[in-house]
């Protein structure tokens, strides 16, 4: 109607916005201090290094040399001396030929997915991979194909319909439960129809493998010319950052072609002198992984006797079921309330709809931590 006042554009989120608060989905900032009386089991600091004087101190002194930013793509001013030193050091620790570091995990996994594939091409991806997998798949505008979680038979059954080129992507450790994906058997089957394997060792990287080398390093499949990794700096190393393992010429040709390797202002040399200095603290006490697995899984065995639905560990992440997200998110309050901070994940986050708190295993919980910590959940859990 002539003169009558159009709608916001932008009153549907208004709506949305009703609707998840009804789902009990809603999800807010909260700002943390620089230091908190609060027990951390909900950050991804498997080996308790962020906060390490020898890591913050490397973090400093990049800065100090390099600057405070990269100032540019990496193909422009943004790749440092220091980068090129973290991807030699990463790709020997972990097996691999060579390494490309981005300015985050997501980029990687978005990287690898959309530059090793294209329209003629098969993806096929578990079920439960990670959000940065999924939206590598969407962009990449190659065919893909979600199959049932942890499924090799069924990833060969698409591979075999398909006979042209494929890749097969996967968690190695999923965020979600913590369960380990069955990487031997998916390499067999990529291997039986000439199928690429992509692998996102997110959560294996410092937990996972000889001396904490990654989940690929464990299955013997670390530096295989069909294999490619991507991990994270961001998790056990505790900085910032991803990059990408495998064949030289599949960096060469991540160089040339990955969207978010050429249009990305590289990572900061502080997050780069971090995640180097916790690579060689990790390369110079393996020991840090098993400790880390072990409380993950004493966390594990401390809920289960006292009946609490909790998945068993294969990493450092261990899940504790939930009625409902509403619960959940209302347990996950009660523990920081009480002293605990916790992960809480529920839908959309998590692919079978079923709400968890999410615990993460540090290399430096102590056992009155431990204690502490189960103590909490206990107290606090929801009826039913």
């Amino acid at each position: 109607m002539p003169g009558a006042t159009p709608p916001s554009p932008f009153e549907w989120i208004d709506t949305a916005a009703g609707l998840r608060s009804r789902a009990g989905l809603v999800r807010t900032l909260r700002p943390r201090p620089a230091h908190s009386e609060l027990l951390d089991l909900a950050g991804n600091d498997y080996l308790g290094l962020t906060r390490s004087p020898e890591i913050t101190g490397a973090a400093a002194g990049a800065a100090r040399r390099w600057g405070a930013g990269a100032t540019g793509s990496r193909l422009v001013t943004g790749s440092t001396e220091l980068h090129a030193e973290l991807e030699s050091e990463l790709a020997d620790f972990c097996g691999f030929e060579a390494a490309l570091v981005f300015s985050s995990g997501y980029a990687a996994n978005l990287a690898a997915v959309t530059a090793l594939t294209d329209r003629d091409s098969l993806i096929v991806s578990d079920a439960g991979n990670h959000a940065s997998i999924v939206d590598g798949c969407r962009l990449s505008r190659a065919q893909t194909e979600v199959v049932p979680h942890s499924d090799p038979e069924a990833v060969a059954k698409a591979l075999g319909a398909h006979g042209g080129r494929a890749v097969v992507v996967t968690d190695s450790v999923f965020s979600v439960d913590g369960d380990a994906a069955p990487l031997a058997r998916l390499a067999a089957a990529c291997r039986r129809y000439g199928a690429a394997l992509l692998v996102d060792d997110a959560h294996g990287l410092g937990v996972l493998g000889g001396g904490g080398r990654g989940a690929l390093h464990g299955a013997g499949l670390a530096g295989a010319e069909d294999v490619v990794a991507t991990v994270t700096l961001s998790k056990a190393l505790g900085s910032q950052g991803g990059a990408v393992l495998g064949p030289a010429r599949v960096i060469e040709h991540l160089v040339n072609a990955a969207r978010t390797f050429i249009f990305d202002t590289g990572l900061a040399p502080a997050a780069a002198g971090a995640a180097l200095a916790a690579l060689r603290v990790l390369r110079g006490d393996p020991g840090l992984a098993g400790r880390a697995r072990t409380v993950a899984r004493e966390l594990h065995r401390r809920l289960t006797d006292a009946s609490l639905v909790a998945v068993p560990p294969q990493a450092a992440v261990v899940s504790v079921r939930a009625p409902s997200a509403a619960q959940a998110v209302r347990w996950a309050a009660d523990c920081r309330e009480a002293g605990l901070l916790v992960g809480c994940f529920r839908p959309p986050s998590v692919p079978d709809g079923i709400s968890r708190l999410r615990l993460t295993a540090r290399a430096d919980l102590t056992d009155g931590q431990m204690e502490a910590a189960v103590a909490t959940i206990v107290r606090t859990a929801p009826a039913g």
